[in-house]
């Protein structure tokens, strides 16, 4: 007989971000602890009380102790953590360049990696779009979560005849967002992380628009009467972006969506696989063999049909893919299930149970 078992390895950490601080961390620890690991947890250090509130409720329900852990810190703490010989492996949600870096220490390590990193994310709009139906997940898509997520779509790619009319839409519902504190009714969007925050996505704004880009909608100037001091950055739009920007080809990580006409799905296509990120893509299209075309040919590592956030659902792996991932085993799903286990061959064999000569086989 021969089988397949999978076993722990022992220790694995996950160094998490900001901007999803509970979600994200479930991303890895409840999969490893199933595995039979223990785990250790580093949260940002922009909203640690998150997790800490979550650790508390772990005790009370009597989680066993040392299994998960809880470690609040910088660099430091990071380094201590990909250079620890008794963590078998990283994983990592945040910037490219420090997915970049995680990936390349804990890797001299000898640790498995799987480092998640930025993203620029489009949405091609056919002409045989059915914006009634789809523009609210559209909208959602761009200025949800104020733009501060890895699956946010900064790009809209409306093709031919398209554009007018994705423009107006798009324009016309981002007026009508109302910007202010999250937890009031009736707000639609509110503060980035930051003043720092806030200051570079102005001035990616403003970059933009000195390169070339035409303000349709201007978001530096919002005002919130209510709430003088908060880090908000309006909802904005940005036509007649061209890939050679800065607003097109960096991750703003706020409230700024660009539009690029293109002329066709082909030239869509070319324009999202010469990015150099590769995270998610969407297409909006009444068209079956459009929608058929973009799956197969589009070089990343979520797609959505008619869908604006191409967001995996807990049982599949979020897969991003070039400089958006660095690893080979993604989170969540089947991947992460192969990424907290090593893999043991049994080979076997059992006498009839008299004693006698096994005959018949090769080994």
């Amino acid at each position: 007989d021969e089988e397949v078992i999978f076993q722990p390895l022992g220790v694995f950490a996950a160094i998490t971000p900001f901007n999803f601080p509970f979600m994200i961390a479930c991303w890895f620890w409840p999969y490893a602890v199933a595995c039979g690991n223990t785990f250790i947890l580093k949260p940002s250090e922009q909203d640690p009380m998150i997790q800490q509130r979550v650790f508390e409720l772990l005790e009370e329900v009597g989680f066993p102790p040392g299994v998960i852990n809880l470690v609040n810190g910088g660099k430091d703490a990071v380094n201590a953590l990909l250079d620890h010989p008794q963590v078998q492996g990283i994983s990592f949600v945040g910037s490219t360049q420090t997915a970049a870096y995680v990936y390349a220490r804990g890797s001299a390590s000898g640790k498995r990696v799987q480092a998640s990193g930025g993203a620029k994310n489009a949405i091609v709009v056919m002409p045989d779009a059915n914006m009634d139906a789809y523009l609210a997940t559209m909208m959602n898509s761009f200025y949800g979560a104020a733009g501060q997520r890895c699956l946010a779509n900064s790009l809209v790619l409306p093709g031919g005849a398209a554009h007018d009319s994705a423009r107006e839409r798009v324009a016309g519902a981002a007026r009508e967002l109302r910007v202010g504190d999250g937890m009031e009714s009736g707000v639609s969007l509110g503060p980035v992380v930051s003043a720092a925050a806030r200051d570079r996505v102005v001035a990616a704004i403003s970059a933009g628009i000195d390169e070339g880009a035409e303000a349709v909608v201007d978001g530096r100037r919002v005002a919130v009467a209510d709430r003088p001091k908060g880090y908000f950055v309006g909802p904005t739009l940005l036509d007649h972006v061209r890939p050679e920007m800065r607003v097109y080809r960096e991750e703003i990580f706020g409230p700024v969506v660009g539009m690029t006409p293109v002329g066709n799905l082909d030239e869509a296509i070319a324009l999202i696989n010469g990015a150099e990120y590769g995270n998610a893509a969407s297409i909006f299209t009444e068209s079956g063999s459009a929608a058929r075309k973009f799956r197969n040919e589009v070089q990343t590592g979520n797609v959505g049909i008619n869908v604006g956030v191409a967001a995996p659902m807990a049982y599949f792996p979020f897969s991003g893919a070039k400089r958006s991932f660095f690893g080979i085993l993604h989170p969540q799903g089947r991947d992460v299930v192969r990424f907290y286990t090593k893999s043991k061959v049994v080979v076997s064999r059992w006498t009839a149970g008299d004693g006698a000569p096994v005959t018949g086989v090769g080994r």
